[in-house]
């Protein structure tokens, strides 16, 4: 198996599972967004430019992996929208790059880490594949992007995908916890306050939702990494090529999340009140049925609560 961006949150505890139950995984990452202490002791490591075809190919012919997990991406949306030719560089020009270095060497099963920034601004939740895809920033752009790419190899290549729409990914596994440096998401920042660090910021209070704060679909990153695993055996049994979304089918919005760990830190949480964030909408909540029929998934470890204390539990001291 290999693995790109498997120094990172969710690449890791994904190499994590893969190594658990027999795999033997080779973990390629530039380490310009992941760290080294998040790869497996037992995983074969590559520090490498997924873009560098010379080393992907020479990794591909050694290893002769019978499938890929693709990872390896930028992930801000508001990085995106500063800098959007960083993000069309790595997400889209490199990762193409990486593609041609596979079918190079017959490598025809790729699982590829997508998001629900692929929707946009959807027009009925919770949000099933069939939406529109209409990505408000370059960083949803390029996933989608990416997934017609993907598309597009499929007819020229042979080359088959399963293509993981997350939502909210969140939550810490035994081992690895949400680290990014600088931290944009919720969750971890909320316990980094609680933790007597900075005030919350909480954008709009008017939106259309029962406290006026938006709604979110939150997944853990052990469900999102089971999901992988399912992804890969769907595709070496010969599976479709297929686009799935993965959340819990269950949303919660900022002020419930901000009670949530006030609960179960038994922390305060000081916030401040902003005005809403430019193409931030309402509400964001999964239709998972699709993977749970494909690949017989489910959310069991999503619950907000368990999210919150599994971070909480494991986080920086």
């Amino acid at each position: 198996m290999l693995v790109t961006g498997g120094a990172g949150y969710i690449g890791s505890v994904t190499t994590d599972l893969l190594i658990g139950r027999g795999d033997r995984v080779v973990v390629i990452d530039d380490l310009s967004r992941g760290k080294m202490e998040n790869v497996h002791d037992d995983a074969v490591f590559v520090q490498a430019d997924i873009g560098d075809r010379g080393v992907v190919e020479a990794i591909v012919d050694e290893y002769d992996p019978d499938a890929v997990i693709h990872f390896a991406g930028y992930i801000a949306v508001g990085e995106s929208v500063r800098n959007p030719g960083s993000y069309l560089d790595r997400n889209v020009a490199r990762s193409t790059m990486f593609l041609d270095s596979l079918i190079r060497h017959d490598v025809s099963n790729v699982v590829f880490s997508s998001s629900a920034a692929v929707y946009g601004q959807p027009k009925m939740v919770p949000i099933d594949e069939n939406e529109d895809k209409q990505p408000t920033s370059p960083y949803g752009w390029t996933k989608w992007a990416f997934e017609q790419i993907l598309g597009f190899y499929e007819v020229a290549h042979g080359t088959r995908h399963v293509a993981l729409r997350y939502f909210n990914a969140a939550g810490a596994s035994e081992r690895r916890v949400e680290r990014h440096d600088p931290e944009t998401h919720l969750i971890p920042n909320i316990l980094e306050s609680a933790s007597g660090g900075k005030t919350v910021s909480v954008f709009g209070t008017d939106y259309p939702t029962p406290d006026g704060t938006a709604i979110r679909d939150y997944v853990h990153v052990v469900d999102l990494a089971d999901a992988h695993l399912r992804a890969v055996d769907y595709l070496v049994d010969g599976g479709a090529s297929i686009a799935m979304n993965l959340g819990s089918g269950v949303g919660f919005s900022v002020m419930e999340v901000i009670e949530t760990v006030r609960r179960v830190t038994a922390r305060e949480v000081p916030v401040e009140y902003a005005d809403r964030r430019a193409g931030d909408p309402p509400e964001l909540v999964a239709d998972p049925s699709l993977a749970r029929r494909v690949l017989d998934w489910e959310a069991n470890q999503s619950d907000l609560e368990n999210i919150v204390r599994s971070s909480w539990e494991i986080r920086p001291a």
